[in-house]
């Protein structure tokens, strides 16, 4: 499960970047379950709230260049029927049960008796780009992107220029806000990628894909001519305008009017048997439409109903998402590749016979670990059955034994390395190269290093971590603040001012301070939180240093004060076994020798002080956060924590004073309970932050 949890934290960071940049390659829902799956695994684990990522499903940050736009009603995203829910006993709950239960819930609330009517709306969930449009007496003035969901980047110009909406719509005088998806028809899509592969260029992965990159371009030219089109399926405020009282009532109201709406694509049913079965009808549909679906969207019928039912900060209550099931797919398995990771983890990866598997090519897929490959009895030559997690990572999830060939061989450990050749360590379901110059993980090393939630070193992509690598020799992260302009602009695609704007990111990088070199290094088991633990309480490298000199050297003063027996040391969640690994590696002279090498280049190795101060109540006290606050991130309220001189702990114990619990904590809730430690809410926590 740990390798599962490491990878999909990879792949969300991977998502979360391109998403940003606007060319996503995958769909808002895929994220979704990323997200969901993560969450999963990392309680399952218990991995503390501090050191989890902290993604926003379909979330879109600010793009320099667009001016951003508060929406006036939040565009909040959907709760989701997922088979990974669990029941109370832990076991997995049907879909039927989980909608049934959502259908009960919002009777409750309308305080309505057991089995009354509740019309239901049932959608196809476009993937698409989300749209919110505002119209005054008919006229299109603005088009904004769903952003975070509570800001987003005005693409007016885009959308126009595209005519992806309509610029008029006949019938309102007043105002009204009017929300959809923008989508890129697959024909049209298919057309615009068959003339880049024609002029050579490469080509676009999805509609999806397409369809943000081009609403997000400065230069407006041409879009017109590509064929981004909508579908608008919500009006969530209106002034001086008579809505109807139904969602289906004002869909047909806006067709009236000239809005593309799918009126033939959505019902209004009476239960939640009669929804899934559309569901499930509609599913056996997606290939036949000229755009992709992930789901369908089933919202309460009649509007009137929505302000009471209300919703949480992060979804509405009067909707909820169904996702499609992931497909699967039988293939051969052709061979096993091996790939090394930034701590010399040895990661196996299947080769297989190409197959279509929602929607794409698939070639490579996950084999997670070695220790699953035997579990599993995987061999090379079998028939593998494959699917993608969030319809997006493609693995293997099982074997087909009544087809495998007599010849099929089994998977081996690797005893050396598939890149330096040197011989493996093998730590519990770890396989490892230890060689520090391996050039995979020099690679890798390094651009780890260079990662927005490390040194954020903007400009130093792959490509150019590559060309430092095999063209100005760089190996280790304090070699890359030697690099000079004029290195820089003798690498392909990097003239002077590209060149400059990296060597000016390497120097504002300087001053990030220890916790972040520390969170840069890929010391194993040093993550953010621990980073910033050991930053803290060692304050210097040079204390750290000489601590972890002792530490490996067998001094008991310095085990005594991080992992004494039976207790907990002055580091809270650093065990004997883990403070063993961390302290030998910081001391070994790899690593020393980088951090000289980061000393002569005038990198601050000292704790960034915080502005702080103490609140009477939160000062002094340990705090736990837990579960989906209403408004705060949990790093912006363990931050606002740490700021009125309280401490944020990633596991509930006796020494914890107070457990932070939002929506759907887990089992530090749990766990505080049993310890009888106070347990507050957000509004309590902002009331104690206040004084």
């Amino acid at each position: 499960m740990r390798i599962e949890l490491e990878e999909l934290a990879t792949q969300i960071r991977y998502h979360e970047k391109i998403y940003r940049e606007g060319r996503p390659e995958i769909p808002d829902a895929a994220f979704d379950d990323m997200v969901d799956r993560y969450s999963e695994l990392a309680d399952a684990l218990k991995v503390p709230a501090a050191e989890r990522l902290d993604a926003a499903p379909g979330a879109e940050q600010h793009t320099e260049g667009f001016q951003e736009v508060e929406h006036r009603v939040p565009m909040l995203s959907l709760e989701k029927l997922t088979p990974n829910r669990k029941d109370s006993k832990g076991e997995a709950m049907p879909i039927a049960e989980q909608l049934a239960q959502w259908v009960e819930r919002r009777r409750k609330d309308l305080e309505l008796a057991t089995g009354a009517p509740l019309p239901l709306f049932v959608e196809p969930k476009i993937d698409g780009i989300s749209v919110s449009l505002l119209y005054e007496h008919g006229k299109l003035v603005r088009a904004v992107t769903r952003g975070d969901g509570r800001k987003g980047d005005d693409i007016t110009k885009q959308v126009k220029q595209a005519r992806a909406v309509p610029a008029k719509i006949d019938g309102p005088k007043g105002s009204l806000e009017v929300r959809g998806e923008l989508y890129w028809p697959r024909a049209r899509f298919d057309a615009y990628n068959a003339k880049l592969k024609e002029a050579g260029e490469e080509t676009i992965a999805n509609p999806r894909n397409g369809c943000a990159g081009m609403i997000k371009r400065k230069e407006v030219e041409g879009l017109e001519s590509v064929g981004i089109t909508s579908f608008l399926y919500q009006v969530p405020w209106a002034e001086g305008v008579t809505l109807p009282s139904t969602q289906s009532g004002v869909l047909k109201w806006l067709s009236e009017m000239g809005a593309p709406v799918y009126l033939d694509l959505v019902r209004v049913l009476g239960d939640a048997e009669s929804v899934l079965a559309y569901c499930a009808e509609f599913g056996g549909r997606r290939g036949t439409l000229e755009f992709d679906i992930d789901g369908m969207v089933i919202k309460i019928e009649e509007l009137r109903h929505y302000a009471q039912l209300g919703a949480t900060g992060h979804h509405p209550h009067w909707g909820i998402a169904y996702k499609f099931p992931p497909e699967r797919k039988a293939t051969k398995l052709l061979g096993v590749e091996l790939s090394v990771g930034k701590t010399g983890k040895i990661t196996p990866v299947a080769q297989l016979d190409p197959v279509q598997l929602a929607g794409t090519t698939v070639g490579r897929a996950s084999l997670h670990n070695f220790v699953e490959i035997e579990r599993k009895d995987i061999r090379v030559g079998d028939f593998v059955l494959v699917e993608k997690a969030g319809d997006i990572i493609p693995q293997v999830v099982d074997v087909d034994r009544a087809r495998r060939p007599a010849d099929a061989r089994p998977i081996l450990r690797p005893t050396h390395c598939p890149d330096c050749e040197t011989p493996v360590v093998v730590e519990e379901i770890f396989v490892n190269c230890p060689n520090e110059l391996c050039p995979s993980k020099v690679r890798e090393k390094l651009k780890h290093f260079a990662g927005r939630r490390q040194m954020a070193i903007d400009g130093l992509g792959e490509s150019l971590i590559d060309q430092v690598i095999d063209k100005l020799g760089v190996r280790t992260p304090d070699q890359l603040f030697e690099l000079t302009v004029e290195q820089l602009s003798s690498l392909e695609r990097m003239g002077k001012k590209s060149a400059e704007n990296v060597v000016r990111s390497l120097e504002t990088a300087k001053g990030r301070g220890l916790a972040k070199v520390l969170a840069a290094l890929a010391i194993r088991h040093v993550g953010e939180t621990m980073s910033e633990d050991l930053a803290s309480y060692f304050g210097t490298y040079e204390k750290l240093r000489e601590f972890a000199q002792r530490y490996a050297n067998g001094d008991e003063s310095a085990i005594a004060v991080v992992a004494p027996e039976g207790g907990n040391g002055a580091i809270e969640g650093l065990a004997r076994k883990t403070a063993d690994s961390i302290f030998a590696e910081i001391d070994s002279p790899t690593l020393r020798a980088i951090f000289a090498g980061l000393v002569h280049a005038g990198v601050k190795l000292e704790a960034a002080s915080a502005a702080r101060a103490d609140v009477e109540g939160i000062a002094g006290k340990t705090f736990v956060l837990t579960g989906t606050l209403p408004t705060l991130k949990r790093d912006q309220a363990g931050d606002m924590i740490k700021a009125a001189g309280g401490k944020v702990s990633g596991s509930v114990s006796k020494k914890t004073d107070f457990v932070v619990a939002g929506e759907e904590a887990g089992s530090k809730l749990e766990k505080a309970k049993e310890l009888g430690v106070a347990v507050i809410d957000e509004a309590e926590l902002l009331r104690m932050l206040a004084g």
